[in-house]
């Protein structure tokens, strides 16, 4: 996730360190504090003493736990103690955020036209390209986030209180000196219970969200916006719109109701509207011009007119008046929308605004009457320009909220609606071309299919609820509400045309000359198989007319291609390279049809589930594959390092638009012969690749024995960080267990398996390895591939998983399963090593290597513990300081290590 981190933060990991320190020994007392400043400092001699990591000559883990004393420890020392290194870590974590995460050259629009201008690629490219984007980062519940909400609150606190004491402030608004806060906010995060005790509901993530859009993407967009508008030297489109999925993606949660849905919508929209009512209360206070000194346009003199102010005190003031009747209008939309009272009481009343357009409308009437004076100067940007950019970017929804479901849901939900109005008996049984021929002749006839006079299961009543309350959405808030219905699983055409039979029972789908779609139908291809057949279902898919006539008109058709399931069913170098394949393969369908191509890349925070640099991921797409329109998903721990200050936000946004336009624009970096050599040599590497990621995973029948026995897994199902089950069916099996606590196991191990297994055997395997060096210089693909997977070898430790590897019971089976692992992950270690042309892991990128260096004292400690309690846990012991100390182990380990799952 963060690839570049800056090695000026080390004074900031020093001071913030001592700080915590001090509040040890303040409120944990004398001992405690000793006891951890001693392993700290032993720990620390140690790393120092044994430098060399991962290598043969690696001194056993069992020394340095001898040498660390922590049997020592007693239970409730061992849970203070894990709670002191975890807060070290996330503070440590914090002043490398500091300092910026996208520190990558050129990672800034400004830069980025630079660069395409020394290019011979001038605005006017720039310009028709952002005319039609869409750069959209979108924010899910995967729960890998294992802090609550209130320590990163605390967190962003001390954050802010840091950037005041960068700037010389002695002292907060308040009076209290920065000093003294900075201790005050790490005492508190001190005596803050870092374990969630009842589990999350869906309403707890939308709460969480809402917090980062309100706090975060409200002010922040519309100042970036500003910062574009300069760079470019004229204001540019609104391309950039966080999105969610937050109670709305249905696949595997069974808590996500058409209830849930209503609310999410409703909350979301309560709460832009209290946002925009803040800012035009503002800045009724702000313009206080006068007729007397001021020439006032007429459009504003009329808003003032029809607003109802007729206060003596403010007869002479058009801007205040028209602003209070923007204020009522707005205030009734609030009361419409949302059913109850506006925040705060209002002087004269109004009609509801109709739609956002409406109070855009009035606003920039208002921005052109300050525009008639002074060269502009009131008009330029200010509160005003912000608050419409606001207004054209969240709309009356505040961002749209994608459905998503399993297409085996969609399948029974048609069977069973057919099968009940008499149409089809036995929609199962019916091969590909007899369900595409049936249920386009149920969409070319507007009659619906369910009946309100007829029963149904709780499944199909659940989706009929859903699509229903979909339509609620766009006539309350506006189609742009919802505008996305992602498939999980789309193996076929049939698979989107059941979400369109679907939305024609709610009336989102209408058949007619042409039929029109009110919600985008999107396929996520996730397994190396889908990934395959991509091309090819999309090629039928736009084959019908009415399906090419729908996406000609709305000018672009979505594809989610799925990062996590393809790793985990064919390991990481498949998957990267399946993915970029079927992006390639992709794009002459698209350009064939006449439909722009919108990729949504389902990424996660580990390099196992697509983690990793975005601006260097979104640059090493292939050419022609993204055109301006990108959506990547958010989610857990990642969402808050990226954005979960406004000066975070603003970095890793202003990434992911730089990066946009130059995988949008710049020249191809490979000839046409290098891209066929490279492409033949990536085949041949992932071939072997995925032989033996699939011989170890799903080729011995013991490994899922061996995975369970040797990782968490299971007790990291006891953290309560989400809403949804760990797998999506009741079984042990590799297949049905999610991405997330697949990859999140085997970081807590420090195997990270899902990020490296098989590339090792692959670069042995393959015999011309100048031309993997050249390919790692001159191939931006190749190079990030490799730079990810280089981050998870130098955060994994194959002695210390050797440790994990004792908790399986069976020796023989140990043996022989990490044998295997041990030597693919020495291949994997070397082969890198030797196509990088580097002597040892992160040579050339010192920054990283100095950050994790930073860590590993802090994280093996708690590596050793966790294995201990894990023992003393699967023994029997019923203590339950026992297992709450394990949860806190694994909570401070994906603290310290950054990538949870």
């Amino acid at each position: 996730m963060h690839s570049l981190p800056r090695i000026e933060n080390t004074a900031d990991i020093r001071y913030l360190g001592a700080k915590l320190g001090e509040v040890i020994r303040a409120y944990g007392g004398e001992a405690l504090y000793e006891a951890t400043e001693t392993i700290r400092r032993h720990s620390v001699e140690w790393h120092k003493a044994n430098p060399v990591r991962n290598g043969a000559a690696a001194p056993d883990p069992a020394a340095e736990a001898r040498q660390l004393q922590l049997d020592q420890l007693g239970l409730d020392e061992t849970l203070d103690f894990t709670r002191g290194f975890m807060l070290f870590s996330m503070l440590a974590n914090l002043a490398e955020d500091r300092q910026g995460i996208a520190a990558e050259e050129g990672a800034d629009v400004a830069a980025a036209l630079a660069t395409l201008e020394a290019e011979g690629i001038g605005r006017d490219r720039v310009r028709s390209l952002l005319a039609d984007a869409l750069v959209s980062p979108v924010l899910t519940a995967h729960p890998t986030e294992v802090r609550r909400k209130s320590m990163i609150d605390h967190r962003n606190r001390v954050a802010a209180l840091m950037s005041l004491r960068d700037a010389g402030v002695e002292e907060t608004a308040d009076g209290d000196r920065v000093d003294d806060a900075i201790t005050r906010q790490i005492a508190l995060l001190w005596q803050t219970r870092v374990l969630r005790r009842e589990k999350l509901y869906v309403t707890d993530e939308v709460e969480t969200a809402l917090s980062y859009f309100r706090d975060v993407f409200l002010p922040t967009l519309p100042a970036l916006y500003q910062r574009w508008d300069r760079a470019m030297g004229e204001r540019v489109p609104s391309f950039l719109r966080p999105g969610s999925w937050i109670a709305g993606d249905r696949d595997g949660n069974p808590f996500v109701t058409a209830d849930s849905l209503k609310t999410a919508l409703s909350r979301a929209s309560e709460t832009v509207l209290a946002w925009y009512l803040e800012q035009i209360h503002a800045l009724g206070g702000e313009l206080s011009i006068s007729t007397e000194h001021a020439e006032v346009d007429d459009a504003v003199l009329a808003l003032a007119e029809a607003s109802g102010d007729a206060a003596a005190s403010r007869a002479d003031e058009p801007y205040r008046r028209a602003i209070a009747g923007i204020y009522a209008r707005l205030s009734e939309s609030y009361r419409a929308l949302t059913g109850k009272a506006p925040p705060r009481a209002v002087r004269v009343t109004g009609k509801p605004y109709p739609d956002p357009q409406a109070l855009r409308a009035d606003l920039v009437a208002i921005a052109r009457g300050l525009g008639r004076g002074g060269g502009g100067t009131l008009a330029s940007g200010g509160a005003l320009g912000r608050l419409i950019r606001a207004v054209e970017t969240f709309g009356f929804h505040l961002a749209p909220l994608d459905l998503r479901q399993n297409s085996a849901v969609h399948e029974r939900v048609v069977a069973e609606l057919l099968e009940v109005a008499g149409v089809e008996a036995d929609y199962a049984s019916l091969d590909e071309d007899a369900r595409v021929a049936l249920l386009r002749r149920e969409l070319s006839n507007a009659r619906p299919l369910a009946s309100p006079f007829a029963a149904y299961s709780e499944e199909t009543a659940s989706e009929l609820a859903i699509v229903r309350e979909a339509a609620c959405a766009h006539a309350t808030y506006g189609a742009a509400a919802i505008v996305h219905y992602i498939v999980s699983m789309a193996q076929s055409v049939s698979d989107l045309l059941e979400v369109h039979l679907l939305l024609k029972e709610a009336g989102l789908y209408r058949p007619g000359e042409p039929a029109t779609a009110a919600i985008m139908a999107i396929p996520l291809f996730e397994t190396i198989g889908d990934l395959e057949a991509a091309p090819a279902i999309m090629a039928k898919w736009f084959a019908l007319p009415e399906v090419a006539a729908i996406a000609r008109a709305r000018g672009h058709q979505e594809v989610m291609i799925g990062y996590s399931d393809s790793n985990k069913d064919g390991g990481y170098l498949t998957s990267v390279w399946s993915l970029s394949k079927a992006s390639t393969a992709l794009a002459p369908v698209f350009e064939e049809a006449g439909v722009a191509m919108q990729l949504f890349h389902g990424r996660g925070g580990a390099v196992g589930r697509g983690g990793g640099s975005s601006f260097s991921a979104i640059r090493a797409q292939p050419t022609g594959t993204v055109q301006g329109r990108i959506r990547i998903t958010e989610q857990g721990e990642v969402i808050a390092a990226k954005y979960g200050t406004p000066e975070s936000a603003m970095t890793n946004l202003e990434a992911m638009a730089s990066a946009t336009i130059l995988a949008s624009l710049e020249p191809p970096r490979l000839s046409n012969a290098e891209n066929e050599q490279f492409g033949a040599a990536m085949d041949a590497l992932s071939a072997s690749a995925f032989a033996a990621y699939r011989d170890l995973v799903y080729g011995d029948d013991d490994f899922r024995t061996f995975f369970r026995q040797m990782t968490p897994i299971a007790e990291i199902a006891g953290l309560k960080i989400g809403s949804r089950p760990a797998s999506r069916k009741k079984s042990d099996a590799i297949e049905d267990l999610r991405a997330i606590p697949w990859v999140f196991s085997w970081a807590q191990a420090r195997v990270m398996l899902p990020g490296w297994y098989g590339v090792g055997q692959a670069i042995a395997a393959f015999e011309d390895k100048a031309l993997l060096a050249e390919m790692a210089q001159g191939w931006p693909f190749f190079a990030a591939t490799l730079a990810n997977m280089e981050m998870v070898l130098a955060k994994s430790d194959i002695r210390l998983a050797a440790r994990y590897a004792e908790l399986v019971e069976d020796e023989a089976l140990r043996d022989r399963l990490f044998g295997r692992i041990r030597t693919g992950w020495h291949q994997a270690h070397d082969g890198l090593l030797a196509v990088t042309g580097q002597s040892r892991l992160l040579e050339k990128h010192p920054a990283l290597d100095a950050s994790i260096r930073l860590r590993v004292p802090y994280i093996e400690p708690l590596n050793l513990l966790q294995i201990e309690l894990l023992k003393r846990h699967r023994a029997g012991e019923d203590d339950a300081r026992v297992a709450e100390g394990i949860l806190l182990s694994i909570n401070a380990i994906a603290t310290g290590l950054r990538n949870s799952g």
